[in-house]
């Protein structure tokens, strides 16, 4: 079956945040929004068609996540990361930003040390702030050839830390960490007792010519000192079900985080979300093989129109997602200017690179999980303008 990813969706009026809340967060209601990650593509119908069956049920009381449902997920992990997962080391959190705030609120102490590398996903931050943790900050260093880790500083950093919280792959920039990259740094995690909670949301949408790899998949010692997250949402469309998998091979670390989770009562989770979950992963090989080529073109439509009209911006072109990481630099507007520019002269809501860390100063983020027609016109705008 063929995908038709250049169908463009009405969203307005399905108390979608991207669109409906485009007045609150932007001051103008009419911004083609190209921020918060989810896509503008159809959830697949077979997913779709399954939540529907389900919903013609006459009761929607309380379920429970059957075994099959775990299996599901560890063979799609098994077949497109190489990773041997089993069931037992599987346990459910409602989104994996719950996930990582329940690490942290149940694994370290107040005033513990958390290592989070920006720029990098907000929540990260407020994850450790907000909960009395000490944060830390291992920013990646822009090169030519793209982000790389800061390890020396690190080294220096990991003699008093608690917990690292990777993005991997890294949302905003884009990187596909190597296994090399991810060896050097659990080996000082390991070395310093750090543990590491890997945030692997972004690991299906790993684009042509590039590998994921699992932290904990490099080696047995990272896998007993790992939480390591997952999920059908970011790579299926499936964001608003609230549904993502901790895989904690550490049966006593398992044990305290698992605990700590229900002790919230939130491990229940929902009827849709888990047969979503379910028939992404069972059905969703194809589809994903065709959403991963329509994305990487996306991306190479705009890096190849930032490098030739617009070569002040400075990009690399991304590994994995589906956002590009723009940087503004060279323009010398001071961040209010550069996103008022965005916003009233081009029209465009993308995201303010400085809710990404004081690294993403005159940068945004750009999401281009939307139709080829979408992308043209916003790259058309930002030259008008810039």
């Amino acid at each position: 079956m063929v995908y038709n990813f250049d169908e463009k969706i009405n969203r307005e009026g399905t108390e979608s945040v991207k669109y409906d809340l485009r007045n609150n967060v932007f001051g103008k209601a009419d911004v083609i929004p190209m921020w918060v990650a989810d896509m503008d593509f159809r959830t697949p119908d077979f997913i779709r068609e399954a939540v529907i069956e389900r919903a013609k049920y006459d009761v929607y009381g309380y379920t429970f996540r059957e075994d099959a449902y775990f299996e599901a997920i560890a063979a799609w992990i098994r077949r497109r990361h190489q990773w041997d997962v089993r069931k037992e080391w599987m346990t459910y959190t409602p989104g994996v930003v719950a996930a990582f705030n329940m690490a942290v609120l149940g694994l370290t102490k107040e005033g513990d040390e958390v290592i989070i590398q920006p720029p990098v996903y907000p929540p990260f931050f407020h994850a450790v702030e907000s909960h009395g943790r000490k944060l830390v900050t291992n920013p990646l260093i822009d090169t030519d050839d793209g982000f790389i880790m800061d390890y020396e500083l690190l080294e220096k950093q990991a003699k008093t830390a608690k917990m690292l919280i990777l993005s991997n792959p890294h949302n905003p920039v884009g990187r596909c960490w190597t296994r090399d990259e991810l060896k050097r740094l659990g080996d000082i995690c390991m070395r310093n007792n750090v543990l590491v909670f890997s945030d692997e949301i972004h690991c299906d949408l790993v684009l042509p010519g590039h590998k994921h790899v699992p932290f904990a998949s490099v080696c047995e010692e990272f896998a007993q000192h790992s939480l390591t997250a997952h999920a059908a949402s970011k790579t299926f469309n499936l964001a608003g079900m609230a549904t993502s998998t901790i895989i904690v091979p550490n049966e006593e670390l398992r044990k305290t985080y698992v605990n700590f989770v229900e002790s919230t009562e939130i491990h229940l989770g929902n009827i849709f979300g888990k047969i979503a979950t379910k028939t992404a992963m069972e059905k969703g090989e194809e589809w994903l093989q065709q959403l991963l080529v329509y994305i990487q073109g996306n991306i190479d439509y705009v890096v190849d129109y930032i490098n030739k009209e617009l070569p002040k911006i400075r990009v690399h072109r991304a590994e994995a997602t589906y956002m590009l990481w723009l940087d503004f630099s060279a323009y010398n507007l001071d961040n209010k200017e550069l996103n008022h520019k965005m916003i009233f002269e081009a029209g465009l809501g993308l995201n303010n690179g400085k809710e990404f860390g004081k690294q993403g100063e005159k940068c945004l983020r750009i999401n281009l999980a939307c139709p080829r027609s979408v992308v043209a016109e916003a790259m058309k705008r930002i030259k008008e303008v810039f």
